[in-house]
This record gives structure tokens, C-alpha cells and sequence, in this order.
């Protein structure tokens, strides 16, 4: 990149000029000297969304990014080192380009677009990219919102339900396995693609005898599925679930009620999968019927079965690993997308385990 101003026009796509620019000048930051580029964004009600309230989209860039970002009506100014001005750049194209399509911009969409510029730079394979230089992040769109991967693990885990009739999500509370797997359920149930959705969870907690509990089937499993009922709840209209509930097109079962069944034309999700034993999760994937579609979901590190029991979540990705149709993706602490001090926490149990492993060893 040459050294003085460079303008970067983004095409509206027909927006044309909006109403009314930001004006002002936004001076935060720690960069000086360096290189300086300007984008200049054609809608000038977008540029403002684009910097946030108060500029806080550029704060947060500027922080995580080490550059200086001053708004001037529709115009970003970024100063910085050249490679953080990169980033920086694809940032702010990115969410521009989310702006265009008719999409909010929060902070976590803010985070989200700079983890996977981030990747980028640093040339990780991520299928993720259109035209030079332009991110083009996974999607997952219902009439209620529209979910965009916000780490390359994401954004392989959204491409990787597309394309297999079987994905295994593993890793740390927080990365999202749960809620994307709901919204690509809900997303397939809403274009016609499947007839039904069905969310199992092992319930060992109770032994998988569910008898004491006060109340019909649904009263009694329904404390260990309300996880999967906040993100279909957030994916689709309360009505449209509640109605959904009543048919059983959305159907709610723990895993044991899935024996003997063939489920076809369904998305079918099984979360808290280290909790299921081998013949469990044995009896699960053997379940997968016509035109249907299933998940797993599930962190190793926090097993509920009795000691000395396998998984049959570990079992079945160490037999399955490199079966055709099935995808495995392993998520850890850098792709917590939860409040930062989740990252945090995960991180430091992940250290403290290496620690334990290489005393014993």
C-alpha cells in the first residue's frame, strides 16, 4: 500500500445517498504516524450505523486493532500500521455489507467480522472469501433473524451442516454448536426442505428415568431441553413454536424415546451428547432416515455419566473421523462468542488440563 491517503468507494448497489451523514470527528486511540486510508460509504445512514452509537463500532475496532478510526460524515479514516489497516478494512466492508443486505450491526456481529478478518490475515483455510479481499461470511437466515458466523470455526461448522448428512459439534460452552444447529433446523422447516424437527438431549441427570417427576412427558424432560426451547424461540415466532409443539412437527424427546424409530425428512439435533453412553449414541445415528439431516452436539470435557464410562460421544467421532457425509468440527476457547470473561474461564481450564496431563505424563 502506498504511503499517504488512499480512497475506497463501496458500491451502494443503488442505495444512493442517504439522509444525512454523521459529520464530526471521532479522535480515539493510540496509533500515530503510519499509513492512512479513507473509506468512503455511498449511504450516508449506513455509514452512521456502520460506526455505531457514539462511534462505538470504531472504539471497539480501534481497541482490538491497535489503529485510529475517525468518522467524518460518510467518510472512516484509518490510521495505522498496514497490516492492522487491512484488517481493519475488511472489518468495516464486511459489516457495511451486512448494513446493505438489510441486517443490524451489534457489537457481537463487530467482534464476530474482526475474529474472521483476523483468520484471513493470517491465511487460515477458510472458505470464506469472494472476489480479493472480500469476506464473505456463512449465513443462516429465518424470518425472524439472520445468524452470521462469527469465528472461521463457525463459519466452517454452518458449511459443513449444508453439505452432510452428519455433523458432529464439539467444544467448549459458549461457541454457539447448540443455537446454530437450531437455526439451521429452523431455517430448513421454514424453506420446505424438511417436515419436522425433533431435539433430543440425554437426561441423566435422572438416570434416564424421568417417572418421579410431577407432570405429562413433556413436564418432565422439558428442564433439560429449555436451551434448545430458548433458540428455537428465538428463531421462529412464539406462535408458529407453540403450534409447532402442539402437531409435533417440533417434536421434544430424551434421547432413550428415539430407540426403534426411523426418522425421516427431519432435522434432528442431539445436544449434551457426552452424555450419552456408546450403545446411546449407537442407537441415534442408526436412526437417520430419508432426506434428513442430523447434529451432535456436545463438550467432552464435562461428562455426566459414571466413572469409567466411555462417551459415546468421543467413541463415535474416533470411529466415524473421515466417513464420507459426516463432518466433525472441534471448537475451543477462541471461539466463545459469550461474554468475554467465558473465553476467559475457558482458557484457563484448557491450560489447567494441558498442565495436568503433562505432570502425569
Amino acid at each position: 500500500m502506498a504511503r499517504g491517503s488512499s480512497v475506497s468507494r463501496i458500491d451502494t448497489r443503488g442505495g444512493g445517498r442517504g439522509d444525512g451523514g454523521r459529520g464530526g470527528d471521532a479522535s480515539r486511540g493510540n496509533a500515530s504516524g503510519g499509513e492512512q486510508i479513507d473509506l468512503v460509504f455511498d449511504n450516508n445512514r449506513l455509514a452512521s450505523a456502520l460506526c455505531g452509537e457514539f462511534d462505538q463500532n470504531l472504539a471497539l475496532i480501534e481497541r482490538r486493532l491497535n489503529v485510529d478510526a475517525r468518522a467524518r460524515g460518510n467518510m472512516v479514516t484509518l490510521t495505522g500500521e498496514p497490516q492492522q489497516l487491512t484488517i481493519a478494512r475488511r472489518v468495516l466492508e464486511s459489516l457495511y455489507d451486512r448494513l446493505l443486505e438489510g441486517y443490524d450491526v451489534l457489537q457481537g456481529d463487530v467482534e464476530g467480522a474482526i475474529r474472521m478478518a483476523e483468520a484471513e490475515e493470517a491465511q487460515l483455510p477458510l472458505p470464506t472469501l469472494d472476489g480479493p479481499g472480500r469476506m464473505q461470511l456463512a449465513r443462516i437466515g429465518t424470518r425472524k433473524k439472520s445468524v452470521v458466523a462469527r469465528t472461521p470455526m463457525q463459519d466452517a461448522y454452518i458449511r459443513a451442516m449444508d453439505r452432510c448428512e452428519l455433523v458432529f459439534g464439539i467444544g467448549p460452552a459458549g461457541t454457539g454448536k447448540t443455537y446454530l444447529a437450531v437455526a439451521l433446523a429452523a431455517a430448513m422447516l421454514e424453506r420446505g426442505d424438511v417436515e419436522r424437527i425433533i431435539l433430543s438431549r440425554p437426561a441423566v441427570e435422572a438416570g434416564e428415568r424421568l417417572g418421579f417427576l410431577p407432570g405429562d412427558m413433556k413436564d418432565k424432560v422439558d428442564p433439560y431441553l429449555r436451551p434448545l426451547y430458548d433458540a428455537l424461540y428465538d428463531m421462529m415466532p412464539s406462535d408458529r413454536v407453540e403450534r409447532g409443539l402442539s402437531s409435533g412437527i417440533i417434536e421434544v424427546a430424551p434421547l432413550a424415546f428415539m430407540r426403534g424409530r426411523t426418522l425421516s425428512r427431519a432435522v434432528v439435533i442431539l445436544d449434551e451428547a457426552q452424555n450419552a453412553t456408546s450403545m446411546q449414541m449407537k442407537m441415534f445415528l442408526t436412526r437417520l432416515g430419508e432426506d434428513a439431516k442430523m447434529v451432535v452436539t456436545g463438550d467432552p470435557t464435562q461428562s455426566d455419566l459414571r466413572p469409567g464410562e466411555i462417551s459415546g460421544l468421543y467413541e463415535a467421532t474416533r470411529i466415524l473421523d473421515g466417513v464420507d457425509g459426516v463432518a466433525i468440527v472441534r471448537f475451543t476457547g477462541a471461539d466463545v462468542v459469550r461474554h468475554p470473561l467465558v473465553q476467559r474461564i475457558v482458557d484457563a481450564y484448557e491450560k489447567d488440563e494441558r498442565e495436568e496431563t503433562d505432570l502425569g505424563g
